[in-house]
């Protein structure tokens, strides 16, 4: 049966030319409808999942939008970025608006701005009210100046218990009474909780995020040999993603060449390219405020300029393959994290840049976090770095700090840095992101660590000029196993494609 790739969750075109089944077969059937409202951002069905999350049956939720503002001291607008807990439930991408969810009616309602006339004028109009019942997936649509009063109408009328949910206090509207039954602990939870597992419709948009990545990625290997400075490949990059599409990135471009690439987050991208050994490349397109997340690295040549450059790569490329299998239902991501820093050393002892220890001595004693001093991933979503139940990397507060805390760092981003056990489940999309850096500042610092013992400082010191080796791609969790959302080429592909532009130019 051939069904359209691109179709959403409700779309039920189907040849029946092409559906050719044996009764004795096993066959999955989905039934899919095209063009319908079945095919929008669903929104309401993200309330209902926020709503059994707080595991309430009554009471409001409200979250505002990301309003329109200025830069500091200047008359000149901040680039807009939705805000991500309003997008999940709404799926709005306009600015100005906000939205209620009452969870015993299960009625949404978006407010979109009030008409402007000199605003329609310089701009162009607003989100009409015509246009929101269109496009999106809500109950009602009203404009702001009935927020105030449909609100107050609900306090009025509400029953005893029922509260008001917010994830910030300050951002109740002006013109509500004082003692507000309000609740600013419980919604955020439950907004990370549901959006840990992704729906068909936010696979999709990752998919596509993905998509345009890859071209962009594959576009800079076809012509790396004609560039000669960073900025360049930042140039590359946002080129194709905005003719795709895809103006938005999901964070700052890394282009970082030779020793910047030992810099977890370089993104000043404006040194020359001229005796580099290889770039690593860490960018992803947005597509439709859903984050891709995307590392190559690669040589300037179509072949490694250097075993020190060869080998690196390959440990973390072994490093990521291994992991990559073994991501299933159930699997704890911090066991893969494990699983990493113990190919890390078995390679690096190999190399000769560990020695005088065994695999346990040497992990036990830290030092291979001089080296992959980052955690292995996190999930993707609204947020490159996106919300969840309970991160993927999670200690148990019994027994895992002792057996974990020498591979793992201190928490530096908003995920995976809590303190609780997860497992990973069917829909979940994470990073499987290992890394070999060899940074002047870490070797420094780790000569007066007691785990310098363990390390050749003489053999580290001839990898500092290649900087590090990071390869990163965005995997979905499937129900047996596990699918990579990520095309951007690696490995020998990625070679043979700048080979092959090297020759041809």
């Amino acid at each position: 049966m051939r069904v359209n790739p691109r179709a959403g969750p409700c779309d039920t075109s189907v040849n029946q030319a092409d559906a050719i089944i044996n009764a004795v077969d096993p066959y999955q059937i989905r039934l899919f409808v095209s063009g319908t409202s079945c095919d929008k951002y669903p929104a309401k069905q993200h309330a209902r999942n926020v709503a059994r999350k707080l595991g309430v049956s009554q009471g409001l939720i409200f979250i505002a939008g990301q309003p329109t503002s200025n830069w500091r001291d200047s008359d000149q607008a901040r680039p807009f970025r939705q805000r991500r807990y309003f997008y999940y439930l709404s799926g709005v991408g306009e600015s100005d608006c906000a939205l209620t969810y009452d969870i015993g009616q299960d009625v949404l309602t978006l407010y979109v701005p009030d008409f402007d006339l000199r605003r329609a004028i310089w701009m162009g109009p607003t989100l009409s009210r015509e246009d929101a019942r269109d496009r999106y997936n809500l109950d009602r649509v009203m404009y702001q100046s009935s927020l105030v009063p449909e609100l107050v109408s609900w306090l009025d009328k509400r029953a005893s218990g029922n509260l008001l949910y917010m994830i910030h206090g300050s951002e109740a509207p002006e013109g509500l009474p004082a003692d507000l039954p309000l609740d600013v602990d419980s919604l955020r939870p439950a907004m990370d909780a549901a959006r840990g597992v992704k729906d068909e419709f936010e696979i999709r948009m990752i998919r596509e995020a993905n998509r345009v990545s890859g071209l962009a990625h594959r576009r800079i290997l076809e012509t790396i040999h004609k560039m000669s400075n960073e900025s360049e490949i930042q140039g590359s990059f946002l080129n194709t993603c905005i003719s795709n599409g895809a103006p938005n990135q999901s964070y700052d471009i890394i282009a970082a060449s030779g020793p910047n690439a030992a810099v977890l987050h370089y993104v000043r991208n404006n040194e020359s390219l001229e005796g580099k050994p290889l770039v690593c490349l860490d960018a992803g397109a947005e597509w439709q405020c859903y984050a891709s997340d995307v590392t190559r690295t690669f040589p300037l040549g179509g072949e490694w300029p250097s075993r020190y450059a060869r080998d690196i790569y390959r440990v973390v490329e072994r490093m990521q393959e291994e992991c990559i299998k073994r991501i299933r239902p159930g699997t704890r991501f911090l066991s893969l994290h494990n699983l990493a820093h113990e190919i890390a050393i078995i390679e690096l002892l190999h190399l000769g840049v560990f020695r005088g220890g065994s695999l346990s001595e040497i992990r036990e004693s830290g030092a291979s976090k001089v080296f992959f001093p980052h955690g292995l991933g996190h999930h993707v979503g609204l947020e490159v770095h996106d919300v969840s139940e309970s991160s993927i990397m999670a200690l148990h507060s019994d027994f895992d700090h002792d057996q974990y805390g020498p591979i793992l760092n201190p928490p530096g981003s908003l995920a995976p840095c809590t303190l609780s056990a997860s497992l990973l489940e069917k829909g979940m999309v994470v990073t499987v992101e290992p890394g070999i850096y060899f940074s002047e500042l870490a070797l420094t610092n780790a000569r007066k660590q007691p785990h310098a013992k363990y390390i050749n400082f003489d053999i580290a010191e001839e990898y500092v000029h290649i900087g590090g080796v990071r390869i990163e791609d965005d995997i979905l969790v499937t129900a047996r196993g596990y699918e990579n959302l990520t095309t951007a080429p690696k490995g020998e592909e990625m070679l043979a494609i700048i080979r092959q532009s090297t020759m041809q130019s």
